[in-house]
């Protein structure tokens, strides 16, 4: 009586075992498809303006492609800094250099974002390039990996 009643519960509880990995497991895979949706619907940016660029960049809710986007614009609009002053850098390098230090430790970026953008702003600009790898390697350190 008292092995059948083990068996009857070891039985029980594997079914309920396989029924909860079974729910996981259907829970995941609508949320990829989820996800994959709200990947499509993205918001296109309409101001080409600095500041609203670089708030797009400060958001630490814009996504990946957002953030492709911004620093596409940055570089289409505002690519070019104006030449240093003497050995010291243009006080608009301020803001380029709050770029890279916020994309470098932004949650949504990648390697290929960070990387795409130093090249071109140091294509762009190369009287700046000590600079911007300066920054670059500040904002990566900061990141804390």
């Amino acid at each position: 009586m008292e092995i059948t009643l083990l068996v009857k519960s070891f039985v029980g509880l594997v079914s309920i075992l396989f029924i909860l990995i079974f729910l996981l497991l259907y829970s995941a895979k609508n949320k990829k498809i989820t996800a994959k949706k709200s990947e499509k619907k993205e918001k296109p940016i309409v101001d080409e303006s600095m500041e609203s660029l670089v708030e797009i960049i400060k958001n630490k809710k814009s996504t990946t492609q957002e953030l492709k986007v911004a620093l596409d614009k940055v570089l289409q609009f505002h690519g070019t800094i104006h030449e240093k002053l003497g050995s010291r850098p243009h006080p608009d390098f301020n803001l380029y250099a709050e770029i890279i230090f916020r994309i470098c430790r932004h949650p949504n970026t990648n390697k290929d974002l960070i990387l795409h953008f130093d090249k071109e702003l140091e294509k762009n600009n190369p009287a700046y390039v000590k600079d911007i790898n300066d920054f670059l390697s500040k904002g990566l350190a900061s990141r804390g990996f």
